[in-house]
């Protein structure tokens, strides 16, 4: 479960700075690269399934 929320949290990060909405820090090299995006939502896809699974 933990693991989960842990992948959970990094994917929405991802999100955030692939999509440009969230731009800390504000020298990361994902920050409007789509392609962060898609693996935070691929990431964020997995979390959730381990949480829904209730493993880690």
């Amino acid at each position: 479960m933990i693991g989960g929320l842990l992948l959970l949290a990094i994917g929405l990060l991802w999100v955030g700075q692939g999509t440009g909405v969230v731009a800390w820090p504000r020298t990361s090299f994902m920050i409007n690269q789509l392609q962060w995006a898609g693996y935070g939502v691929g990431m964020g896809a997995l979390g959730l399934v381990m949480i829904w699974q209730g493993t880690c």
